[in-house]
């Protein structure tokens, strides 16, 4: 990875920035002695700051979105924005009040209370995997990496460091707390480059004339059931934890219904800015070796001393708040949800420590992830390929009446889905290196993981239907 030039004023702004998030973040009331304050900070968050909590949570595969934007153009927009939108305004009008009114803590809660033990463990594995925060201290390494001319794991080494420090004492509160101040940099840091790409390079006419014409198409050069499995995908909102634990600690439930659509506003404006910028990366860096360092490199050749630290600034924040958000979840998933499956801790006492263990734990296996999957759009694709349909089959269903499926099903339709979708892609990955027709009949791994679990799920409700009729004679 190539570094950049940066002068004295660049570091000063990026280090400052660095600071103040430990500051903020250590200087936030203890929350280690209660679990409730721990993990969903009191059910207090106001509407700013759950919608500056959620919005900058969210939102933290910026490299990743440089990246498919310099490669792919607007069609970015179709398969990492659009399908969001949608799944989003479900939750939002859905979801949203119900997760607040059920007064729980965590989604393997809510399986629990539906479904059973053994649906809220599997529940918590996939819930484990779709949080790692992997692809995003990834992004950060990369940036880190950039600005400091350091080896790749020692720039994620420090990234952690500087991320989960705060984490120990603080909880959600401290987690939420600097997301105030990240989603504040985030967008400061767009807008601001905007107006110098458009006076030192170009308007539409610029890009028109230096683009590829696939860069202006909605499809780009993807087929159609590539483009439906990102579609897919976009139901990640529906089953990604940092929406149930914001909603889970609103202070009412209309914080939780508007701020999740006051939130959609931001993003929709926050994709504009991100996929103008991109494209403008793409037109005007030629023959980019990374395109994950699209929009540092772009801003380390149009941007002013200052200024430029402050986008890299905003850069790292757009990822730091994802990264210590779904640090702190994937952790507390792992020492509350998981581990009190196991009798030795299932003492309630012990959850807030396992947690904490958790958030090494989970810390070491996103500092190895990169190395196996050295692409952050790759591992978006593989963890929703292969987790999102399970949580999803059970989420909704754990939202609607129990009666309509006996727990078994829903059970053995998430393993199934998994576990098919899961041998189709090893099956893929292992028979052909290659990205095109490397998968069985042609097939991505979400469609036969995902009709698989749906077969199991029609049979379960048929048999109860069947069953229901046999007790109305």
């Amino acid at each position: 990875m190539n570094s950049i030039n940066l002068e004295i004023g660049d570091y000063i702004v990026i280090i400052a920035y660095f600071l103040v998030c430990i500051f903020l973040g250590t200087t936030t009331k203890k929350s280690d002695d209660n679990l409730t304050d721990y993990l969903i900070a009191g059910r207090a968050i106001t509407l700013p700051a759950f919608v500056a909590t959620l919005v900058s949570t969210f939102y933290g595969g910026i490299l990743g979105i440089g990246e498919f934007t310099y490669r792919y153009g607007i069609s970015s927009w179709l398969l990492n924005a659009l399908p969001y939108y949608i799944f989003i305004l479900i939750f939002a009008f859905f979801f949203a009040e119900k997760i607040r009114k059920s007064e729980l803590r965590t989604i393997p809660e809510k399986l629990e209370q539906s479904f059973g033990s053994k649906v809220s463990f599997f529940g918590s594995i996939m819930i484990f995997f779709l949080t790692t925060p992997a692809p995003y201290l990834l992004m950060l390494g990369v940036l880190v990496q950039m600005v400091f001319s350091i080896d790749l794991w020692i720039a994620m080494l420090i990234s952690i460091f500087v991320s989960i420090v705060y984490l120990f004492k603080g909880g959600l509160k401290a987690d939420i707390r600097v997301n105030i101040l990240e989603f504040i940099v985030m967008f400061a840091g767009f807008i601001m480059i905007l107006p110098f790409c458009y006076f030192k390079i170009g308007g539409l006419e610029f890009l028109k004339s230096n683009l590829p014409q696939s860069h202006f198409s909605l499809s780009g050069s993807h087929s159609t059931l590539y483009i439906i499995v990102w579609f897919f995908i976009g139901s990640w909102a529906l089953v990604d934890p940092s929406f149930h634990q914001r909603c889970y600690a609103a202070k009412t439930t209309k914080v939780a219904r508007n701020g999740v659509l006051i939130s959609l506003f931001f993003w929709i404006l926050f994709d504009f800015l991100t996929v103008t910028t991109g494209l403008y990366s793409a037109s005007y860096l030629k023959n980019l070796n990374n395109p994950v360092a699209a929009y540092p490199t772009l801003a380390d050749k149009i941007l002013p001393q200052i200024l430029k630290g402050f986008f890299f600034a905003s850069l790292l924040a757009t990822i730091m708040s994802t990264f210590h958000s779904y640090l702190f979840i994937s952790a507390t998933t792992f020492g509350k949800d998981i581990m009190k499956s196991f009798p030795r801790f299932s003492n309630k006492s012990n959850y807030i420590e396992l947690s904490k263990a958790g958030i090494i734990l989970t810390s070491a296996i996103s500092f190895l992830l990169p190395f196996i999957i050295p692409s952050v759009v790759d591992m978006w694709y593989t963890i929703g390929s292969l987790v999102i349909p399970p949580l999803l089959i059970a989420i909704i269903f754990s939202y609607t009446s129990k009666n309509y499926i006996q727990k078994k099903f829903i059970l053995v339709s998430m393993i199934s889905c998994f576990s098919v979708s899961l041998f189709w892609f090893i099956h893929g990955n292992l028979k052909n290196s290659e990205n095109v027709s490397r998968y069985l009949l042609n097939i991505e791994p979400l469609y036969p993981g995902l009709g698989v679990g749906i077969i199991f799920i029609l049979m379960g409700l048929v048999i109860n239907l069947v069953r229901n009729d046999k007790h109305k004679i």
